[in-house]
């Protein structure tokens, strides 16, 4: 019997949002139409993967009823840690519908699997098994943000999350300023809501005015933001994110 695939499925990034934008607005019909044929998942959470079906079901018939759909979740250990490193979790026995035959969807909660989300532990289970990786289209907030800053698209490095701790933080992003200005590699992390106007508040004092920072939220949605600007020109601006949002941040010269 032939092994089944791992579709990397994309969903938009409302996802918390109190209102959701059509799903053929930003996902292509090929994405969908796959998304639809698919009856095996694995997710982040089960709750947000059924809501994702759901719209999937109202643009296209799904292949089997919600209800019959087969859906497992990461460990949550593995959403906290992480899941990129080798050793941090063994994702091969949640590819086991796949070693039986099955096409299996890999799903987060927003944008695309294993990329700043959980979901990495999956896809290197499936090369180890031999199963074919395939990456469908959609939304990826990084690279949208990156397109759209006017930073150096030629050379970028994703970092994640800066320390909470202010000192730490400060010092954190004086470092990935001095890389930026020297190799004029673009540096981009993202933060949680909550804990936008710390990390704003942190950057307009630790970095140098000439410096440039690019701030994107909500992005392919109605309420998007995305721009750029130096230092000292952000200081004349109030804080262009609300708290209360995923966003992604950019620096570089």
């Amino acid at each position: 019997m032939p092994s089944g695939r791992l579709f990397l499925v994309p969903t938009p990034l409302d996802f918390g949002c109190e209102a959701t934008v059509p799903l053929p607005e930003v996902l292509p019909a090929g994405t969908i139409t796959q998304a639809a044929r698919l009856t095996h998942w694995v997710c982040e959470n089960a709750k947000s993967a059924r809501a994702f079906l759901k719209r999937v079901g109202e643009v296209q018939p799904l292949a089997v009823p919600l209800q019959q759909q087969q859906i497992v979740e990461l460990p949550r250990e593995v959403h906290k840690k992480g899941d990129h490193l080798p050793a941090s979790f063994d994702a091969r026995p949640l590819l086991q519908a796949a070693v039986e035959g099955n096409d299996v969807g890999l799903l987060s909660e927003a944008g695309m699997p294993a990329v700043a989300d959980p979901g990495s532990s999956v896809v290197r289970a499936a090369h180890e098994l031999g199963l074919e990786v395939v990456p469908l289209v959609g939304p990826v907030s990084l690279l949208l943000t990156l397109a759209a800053s006017g930073l150096n698209g030629q050379n970028f490095a994703f970092v994640g999350y800066l320390p909470q701790d202010a000192a730490q933080r400060t010092q954190r992003l004086r470092e990935l300023e001095a890389l930026a200005l020297r190799t004029g590699q673009t540096q981009m992390f993202i933060e949680t809501p909550y804990r936008n106007a710390a990390v704003w508040q942190a950057m307009l004092q630790a970095l140098k005015p000439g410096t440039r920072v690019a701030v994107a939220s909500a992005l392919t949605l109605p309420a998007a933001k995305c721009r750029c600007a130096s230092v000292a020109g952000w200081k004349k601006e109030g804080v262009p994110v609300a708290n209360d949002v995923p966003a992604v941040f950019a620096i570089g010269p």
